[in-house]
């Protein structure tokens, strides 16, 4: 299997479409069962971040005043993502903001950037979980955790390890569902089971143990 990049943004809000801006950013590269390497800046729009976003992420309107312009860190990350595919937990989220400052930067669009979401096949494969906030998944699975929650490195990494443990999942106790994708779990298998239903997964499920 090729590399993935896991994307973690720290916003100021919600939405592009609502005026909101990314604050940080980080990528975290997976290859080979493993974290391979790592990408994080702090990024500097102009945008003022609002009191309870400070709270959360510890991202301060005087910390961003000596960070990097946010054109200059998406050409970064776009760099150190070039021609590798695209992971995060709440992909919509963060695919909204990685198009919106790709756009504003003016940066050349990566065909390989395509997204895949561990919120959606954690969904699919682990629907015994509480919940499927990253923070909870890893607490239920028991992954390694550093540094803050809610900042970008800290997200990224948390769901870097996430994906390794569905991709080993998905080896050991869903090879049926891989068959049809080489029987690897690579980005492709991924973006493939994402779009599965639960039902559609417990019926490979109950097929394959059937003929065993």
């Amino acid at each position: 299997m090729g590399a993935i990049a896991v994307i973690d943004f720290e916003t100021t809000g919600m939405s592009p479409s609502m005026g909101s801006r990314a604050t940080e950013v980080a990528a975290v590269l997976v290859e080979d069962g493993r974290i391979v390497g790592r990408f994080q800046s702090l990024m500097n729009s102009g945008a003022w971040i609002p009191p309870f976003i400070e709270a959360l992420t510890g991202i301060s309107n005087a910390m961003l005043a000596d960070a990097p312009p946010a054109r200059a860190v998406m050409h970064e990350v776009m760099r150190f993502t070039r021609g590798v595919p695209l992971v995060a937990h709440n992909a919509a989220f963060d695919r909204g903001f990685w198009l919106a400052e790709a756009a504003r930067a003016e940066c050349e669009a990566d065909p390989a950037h395509r997204f895949a979401c561990t919120m959606l096949l954690s969904r699919r494969l682990y629907p015994d979980a509480p919940n499927h906030r990253l923070g909870t998944l890893a607490d239920w699975h028991g992954l390694p955790k550093n540094g803050r929650a809610h900042r970008a490195l800290a997200d990224a990494e948390v769901t870097a390890h996430l994906l390794l443990r569905l991709q080993a999942d998905l080896r050991e106790r869903h090879a049926a569902l891989l068959e049809d994708c080489g029987g690897e779990p690579g980005h492709d298998a991924l973006c493939a089971l994402q779009r599965l239903s639960r039902r559609e997964i417990a019926r490979f499920s109950a097929a394959a143990a059937s003929a065993r």
